[in-house]
């Protein structure tokens, strides 16, 4: 049920005088608060955007993400109804879901600016490299100063199915001194939200032998195996998100993928899919772009992020098919070289 807050503030003689409750001078006071320390709100989260544009014309109000590398949004009730900023956060929900890492990645480094990038941003907060894969599961967090009976039905319904849902109070009090206090509660237990989000919704990690599995049914196993036998003698780190195997370095700035293989993408005919940040790589090797374009077959074709805006800071590259093991040899040998 709704929670009632009351506080009390106990003089030097023991005396105990309730604090009077008091009204925000808006919501956006609030915002701002939580803007400048976001663990009011809760201590595992880095904010990554705010006011955020959807594809649906519409404005999310913060876009945070979590220690886990979820995403997590969260929406102020403002002048709406428990319910209706309930719907609205299922809306934005929706979009987030599907977002990729590098669109992603492009909203975090467009508001973090000089605190950016993500990577670097993740792991001043959280001491950890960011993860390989990050969105893997997403969590909507609605802020207000009070929840009616009705909406703590819904809210406590759609967390038991497992949906990443929580709503949480902040009230405003004001001392005898007019010093201002927040309080702040959780509807349900942040802990027990997240075990019902990651028990029942969140979406797999592709395994190495799912990828070997899709590679040989694709035609392009004997590729997927000559790319993983050359990958760690050019890349400090591999992985897999949830559809391709990942090769990346590890910088000041945190782990940055730099080449994926994607054997869905595959087929017999054309060969290994693969996706190539030529930006990162030739800044890593501390080479020409134009060299390491060398290096790639010639079929290979520009590739862009979400933004094009932004490609000239590494969120740009290359992709194409690796036709053969031929293919693959001139393409790690002369990097190798170059890393020595």
């Amino acid at each position: 049920m709704p929670q009632n807050v009351r506080l009390w503030q106990v003089s030097n003689s023991g005396e105990l005088n309730e604090i009077p409750k008091s009204e925000l001078a808006s919501e956006k006071q609030l915002e701002d608060w939580i803007e400048t320390d976001i663990d009011i709100l809760d201590r595992n989260l880095i904010i990554i955007g705010r006011q955020v544009a959807t594809d649906y014309g519409h404005f999310l109000d913060f876009l945070c993400m979590n220690n886990d590398g979820d995403l997590v949004v969260v929406e102020l009730k403002r002048d709406r109804t428990p319910r209706d900023v309930t719907a609205q956060a299922l809306d934005y929900a929706s979009w987030v879901e599907n977002l990729s890492a590098d669109k992603i990645s492009d909203i975090a480094d467009d508001y973090l600016k000089e605190d950016g990038p993500l990577e670097a941003a993740f792991n001043r907060k959280f001491r950890t490299d960011l993860p390989e894969t990050i969105n893997d599961s997403h969590h909507m967090l609605i802020v207000a100063s009070d929840i009616d009976s009705s909406t703590e039905r819904i809210v406590q319904y759609l967390s038991s199915r497992g949906i990443g849902i929580n709503f949480v109070t902040f009230e405003h009090f004001l001392s005898s001194d007019q010093q201002p206090l927040l309080s702040r509660v959780f509807m349900i237990e942040q802990e027990e939200v997240t075990i019902r989000t990651n028990t029942r919704s969140r979406r797999r990690r592709i395994t190495l032998d799912q990828l070997m599995d899709i590679s040989r049914e694709n035609g392009v196993l004997h590729l997927f195996e000559h790319v993983e036998e050359w990958g760690p003698r050019l890349f400090d780190a591999r992985g897999q998100n949830t559809s391709a195997r990942s090769f990346s370095f590890r910088t000041s700035e945190g782990r940055q993928t730099t080449l994926t293989i994607h054997p869905s993408d595959s087929n017999s005919k054309d060969g290994l899919k693969y996706r190539l940040y030529t930006q990162r790589l030739a800044e890593h090797l501390e080479i020409s772009v134009d060299r390491v374009l060398d290096f790639l077959p010639k079929s290979s074709s520009d590739w862009a992020g979400y933004w094009q805006s932004l490609s000239e800071e590494g969120y740009s590259g290359h992709e194409g098919y690796f036709k053969n093991t031929g293919e693959i040899d001139d393409f790690f040998k002369p990097l190798l070289i170059e890393k020595k």
